[in-house]
């Protein structure tokens, strides 16, 4: 399968009349931490520069975390991006966790017992 196939698997197959405007939001006053003390499961967010980097994301899965990763800096290596793709894959099918992407430029990888539900929805 090509790079391109690759990508609209985990991304999906946006058409490119469909820009999105990109609007700066300030969510400094809402990121204040909830209680104390250790959490089961973490968030974690990285951004992915080289494949040297991808033992440490897996490790963060396999440890069950939540890991969101922004491609932005490898996106136009398609080489590196390709195989950086493939190895979250393969851990995600490891730990029966789920991967899916989140817009253009990031992924989210999940550990075990945690899928991602592909449909949007708004509240009602």
């Amino acid at each position: 399968m090509g790079s391109k196939g690759f990508m609209d698997k985990i991304f999906g197959n946006k058409p490119a009349a469909e820009a999105e405007e990109y609007t700066e939001i300030d969510l400094s006053e809402y990121e204040q931490a909830i209680g104390e003390g250790p959490a089961e499961t973490y968030v974690r967010v990285a951004e992915l520069t080289s494949l040297a980097q991808i033992p440490e994301l897996k490790r963060e899965i396999y440890n069950g975390n939540i890991v969101i990763v922004d491609i932005t800096p490898i996106k136009g290596d398609s080489l590196t991006r390709d195989r950086a793709l493939k190895d979250l894959k393969q851990v995600a099918i490891d730990v029966n966790g789920d991967i899916a992407g989140l817009g253009e430029n990031q992924i989210i990888v999940t550990p075990m017992s945690i899928k991602i539900d592909r449909t949007k929805f708004t509240a009602k």
